[in-house]
């Protein structure tokens, strides 16, 4: 990085910069499950016409990994891997903002988390992953490694969610997609 370019990014790039997630994911967590709250009924009726078990102890442990991973940026500072760790923590965001969205318009009920979902994790994400990226903080490569780890995080979350779906109204367990 260039004399100049380390200036420039130091003015930028603060420390409180490096807060954003968590800060975002707090206003999350509490439009979720405080004001209007409810997403832990909302989710157990995900997806429509079926029924999930989700327990209060599976919200929080989801919940406390991602706050326990939003907190490595701020700790490990201005570094490489602090920014690194702040580019999957904002892709693992915007992957639950495109969640919510996807979610409100499968079932035509806001999804508790829609608002901050949209309106602070998606354009957090972008903005700041390409601005991390311009300013040469992380590579291209860092940047594809979160979104991999965002979508598998995703797709983890979406498998186990389909694992403890039951039809409603019967004790069959959700149909499988179709085999070709």
């Amino acid at each position: 990085m260039l004399p100049h370019r380390t200036t420039l990014t130091n003015r930028i790039v603060t420390a409180s910069f490096l807060w954003l997630p968590l800060l975002a994911i707090a206003c999350h967590l509490f439009e979720e499950f405080v004001w209007p709250g409810g997403f832990a009924q909302w989710y157990r009726a995900y997806p429509p016409g079926y029924s999930v078990t989700v327990s209060v102890r599976f919200l929080v442990a989801v919940n406390a990994v991602f706050i326990g991973l939003a907190c490595l940026p701020p700790l490990l500072g201005k570094t490489p891997r602090g920014f690194a760790y702040w580019a999957v923590v904002a892709a693992i965001a915007a992957a639950n903002g495109l969640f919510h969205l996807r979610a409100t318009i499968r079932t035509g009920r806001y999804s508790p988390g829609l608002v901050t979902g949209m309106g602070l994790y998606l354009p957090l994400a972008i903005v700041g992953i390409t601005m991390l990226l311009r300013l040469e903080l992380v590579g291209f490569v860092t940047v594809i490694q979160a979104v991999l780890i965002a979508g598998a995080y995703s797709g983890w979350s979406t498998w186990r969610h389909g694992r403890h779906a039951v039809v409603r109204g019967a004790n069959q367990t959700a149909p499988k997609e179709p085999q070709p």
